[in-house]
C-alpha cells in the first residue's frame, strides 16, 4: 500500500485525488494533508474521513486546533514544505501558483517522489527541481501525463516532436476580447478547474507554462515542443517519432485518470476514470493557435528559450495580472500585455544563475513590483 501526502487537498486536484484514493482503499493510504487557511473545516473533514494524523495550514492554526482533537496541526508559511518532507511514497503537489516550488523542493530533498500538478514549480525553478532527478517526478497535468505515457513507445533519440493539446479556453471562438467579464473568463467549455487555472486557460498562458514545464520534465529543446487547439480535450497530447508514427493518449476530459496514474505509476489503477465510448459516433478537431489573439504561447516560448530567471518573471507577472483582473483593476485583454511588458523590462534576468529558492523568490519579487506598477499605470 502506498503512503500518500497531499498538498493543496481542498483544491480541485486535491479533492479529485482523495476521490481516487477513496475508491482504492487497498492501494493508497493518506498520511498527511495541507491546505491554505481559507478552508480549514473542509481540510479537517478530509483528515477525519481518511484517518490522517497530521495536517498543515498556511494560516489559522489556532482555529484548526480548536476544531479538532487527535490531529497534529503544523501552521505557518512553511507548513506545506514541512508536510512535504514527511517520509512517504508519493507527495502529490496540488498547490496553485509559485508558492508550490518550496514544497516541491522540500519533498525531493527529503527523498520523496513527487506527483506534480504544480506546473509553476518547473516554470519558476525548473533547474532546481531537475537537479534532484527527473525520474523522481511523475506529472499530473493531463497533457504531461499523456506525454509521459506516449514517450514509452520509443527512445528519446527517436522523438521528432511533442505536441501538447489545448482546449482553447473560454474564448477560442470569440474574436473580440476587449469586453470580457470575469464571469465569462471563469466559464470553461470543457474542464472544471480552479479560478486562476481557468483564467490562464482563457489567455492560453496555461499552455505557455506547460511548454516550459515540458522542456524541463522531458529534457526537450523548445523547438521540439508544439501546441495545437483541440476543443474536445479527448486527445491529451501526442508524440511524433522519426518514422512518421504519432502516438496519442486519449481519455475523457477529467483529471482522475492522470491523478491515478501519477499516484500508482508504473502500475495502472483500475476504474480511475471512464474510457472513450468507441461505440458512439464522434469527431475531433485540431487547429493551430492564433498567435495574434493569444500571444502568451509565443511569449512563454521566448522566455523559456532565453532561460535564467525569465520564466519565473513570466509566471510571477501573470499571477499579478490575473489577480488584478479578478479584482476588477485590469481588463482581460491587458493580462498578457502586463506579462509581456514585465518580461521586457526585466529581460536581463535571463542571465541570472538560479542557485536556490531564495534566488527564485528575489526574481519573483522584482517581477511583482514591476507588474504591479504597470497595472497601476493601466488604471
Amino acid at each position: 500500500m502506498r503512503e500518500i501526502v497531499i498538498l493543496g487537498s481542498t483544491g480541485s486536484i486535491g479533492v479529485q485525488a482523495l476521490e481516487v484514493i477513496a475508491a482504492n482503499p487497498n492501494k493508497f493510504k493518506v498520511i498527511a494533508l495541507s491546505a491554505g487557511g481559507s478552508n480549514i473545516p473542509t481540510l479537517i473533514a478530509q483528515a477525519q474521513k481518511f484517518g490522517v494524523g497530521i495536517i498543515g495550514v498556511s494560516s489559522g492554526g489556532e482555529i484548526a486546533r480548536s476544531l479538532t482533537s487527535g490531529i497534529s496541526v503544523i501552521d505557518g508559511e512553511s507548513a506545506s514544505s514541512e508536510i512535504a518532507a514527511i517520509t512517504c511514497d508519493i507527495v502529490l503537489n496540488g498547490i496553485t501558483g509559485s508558492i508550490g516550488l518550496g514544497p516541491t523542493l522540500a519533498a525531493l530533498a527529503a527523498g520523496n517522489k513527487v506527483a506534480l500538478a504544480n506546473k509553476e514549480s518547473l516554470v519558476a525553478g525548473g533547474a532546481l527541481v531537475a537537479a534532484f532527478g527527473l525520474e523522481r517526478i511523475t506529472p499530473v497535468d493531463s497533457e504531461h501525463s499523456a506525454l509521459y505515457q506516449c514517450f514509452m513507445a520509443g527512445s528519446k533519440s527517436e522523438v521528432k516532436r511533442a505536441i501538447l493539446t489545448a482546449s482553447g479556453g473560454a474564448f477560442r471562438d470569440r474574436r473580440d476580447l476587449s469586453s470580457v467579464t470575469l464571469a465569462e473568463a471563469l466559464t470553461h467549455p470543457t474542464w472544471s478547474m480552479g479560478p486562476v487555472v481557468t483564467i490562464n486557460s482563457a489567455t492560453l498562458v496555461n499552455k505557455g507554462l506547460e511548454i516550459i514545464e515540458a522542456h524541463y520534465l522531458f529534457d526537450l529543446p523548445y523547438e521540439k515542443i508544439e501546441a495545437v487547439i483541440h476543443p474536445q480535450s479527448v486527445v491529451h497530447s501526442m508524440v511524433e517519432f522519426i518514422d512518421g508514427a504519432t502516438i496519442a493518449q486519449l481519455s475523457p476530459p477529467n483529471m482522475k485518470g492522470p491523478i491515478a496514474y501519477a499516484l500508482g505509476a508504473p502500475d495502472r489503477t483500475a476504474h480511475a476514470t471512464t474510457a472513450v465510448d468507441w461505440s458512439a459516433a464522434q469527431s475531433w478537431n485540431f487547429s493551430p493557435i492564433d498567435s495574434a489573439r493569444f500571444p502568451a504561447v509565443d511569449l512563454a516560448r521566448h522566455c523559456g528559450s532565453r532561460g535564467g530567471g525569465l520564466p519565473a518573471v513570466f509566471n510571477a507577472a501573470n499571477e499579478v495580472a490575473v489577480a488584478a483582473f479578478m479584482s476588477g483593476d485590469l481588463e482581460f485583454s491587458a493580462i498578457v500585455e502586463i506579462v509581456a511588458a514585465t518580461t521586457t523590462k526585466l529581460d536581463s534576468i535571463a542571465n541570472s544563475v538560479i542557485r536556490d529558492l531564495s534566488d527564485v523568490s528575489a526574481i519573483e519579487e522584482d517581477a511583482r513590483v514591476v507588474a504591479n506598477a504597470l497595472v497601476v499605470e493601466k488604471k
